[in-house]
């Protein structure tokens, strides 16, 4: 079981309130991405869960029972972290069987329990050498095999691939999401890479300054946000949000539209402008147009064989009924 709930959930340092009170559902199994921009909590929150921070207000829920006072070791959750924390001077072996050391496990039984993690995350013939004698990305599966020993009833993970390269991410983001299904227990994932989260995850919470603003499943998020920050936070690129008579065009104080929902054509369409930066990926291509007196700059996914380029003048139509429409408040609109 891996249930987890918060009720009204708040932390505070001093005076400053950091997290507001908030309430939250995990259910038992799920993949749960946590994300925001730096400094909205999220590693914070986690730490709250895992018991690393004390909460200021409310209480955690793990399986039903209330968790709030119980040290972290007690909590039944195991943390991967950032920095791998491995000892240098152990090997692989001794890595992953620390916790179950610690925890008086017998030799057959850590044996066992090391040989499974290790066939999971394919560091069998790892397992003898040392975190110095590994890649970035080992020694990031070493981290997570000692966390699987403790077979624990949630995983948390604190931004666990932002040390690695771009090419290693993606290979981990597999293998999470892999184990995950295999493994079939509770996970929450802290990251700042909307990417990642898009990803990996059943369902997403989006974080800003503490609170929650959002949760729901990655597409959920993508066709239905709920205001102007998961409008312009979720998406990559990000989503065109524009104000002024654009908006007042619509009955709405800010419009949004993503880049894949607006046609391009070198003649003829609603707004013109004059391409400033393109770029081209292959399938896709990227155009960031300018001058378009729109006040905002917009930016456009084309069909990569375009025969366009930088300071060419084009028009651009948005696709009506994928236009997003939000209040003064931010909050989206009724269609």
């Amino acid at each position: 079981m891996g249930r987890i709930t918060l009720e009204g959930v708040a932390k505070r340092f001093g005076e400053t309130e950091v997290i507001p009170p908030l309430n939250l559902d995990i259910e038992d199994g799920e993949f749960v991405v946590f994300v925001g921009p730096s400094g909205c909590g999220k590693s914070t929150l986690l730490r709250l869960i895992a018991g690393l921070e004390d909460v200021s207000d409310g209480r955690i829920l793990i399986d039903g029972v209330d968790a709030t006072p119980l040290s972290p070791a007690k909590r039944g959750l195991a943390m991967v972290f950032q920095s791998y924390a491995l000892y240098p001077h152990m090997s692989v072996r001794k890595n992953i069987a620390f916790p179950m050391r610690m925890a008086g496990l017998d030799e057959a039984e850590q044996k066992r329990r090391i040989d499974n993690a290790a066939k999971a995350l394919n560091l069998t013939d790892y397992l003898d050498r040392r975190p110095g004698q590994l890649s970035g990305g080992q020694r990031q599966r070493v981290a997570i095999g000692r966390a699987i020993v403790r077979e624990p009833s949630a995983f948390l993970f604190d931004e666990p691939l932002s040390n690695l390269d771009a090419a290693l991410r993606v290979g981990m983001r597999l293998e999470i999401s892999e184990l995950h299904n295999r493994l079939k227990t509770t996970m929450i994932y802290v990251t700042h890479d909307q990417v990642e989260a898009m990803t990996m995850a059943d369902k997403i919470v989006v974080l800003h300054a503490g609170r929650i603003e959002q949760v729901g499943s990655p597409l959920e998020l993508y066709r239905n946000p709920r205001n102007v920050f998961v409008a312009g936070f979720i998406g990559s690129p990000k989503m065109n949000l524009f104000t002024g008579d654009a908006a007042r065009e619509y009955g709405a104080e800010t419009i949004g539209v993503r880049p894949e929902h607006i046609s391009v054509s070198p003649d003829s369409g609603k707004w013109k402008g004059r391409i400033g930066v393109s770029e081209h990926l292959g399938s896709d291509t990227f155009f960031y147009v300018e001058d378009t007196g729109l006040a905002e700059a917009v930016t456009v996914r084309a069909d990569g064989e375009v025969a366009l380029r930088h300071g060419d003048t084009i028009w651009m139509t948005p696709a009506e009924d994928k236009i997003h429409r939000f209040d003064a408040n931010g909050d989206r609109m009724a269609p």
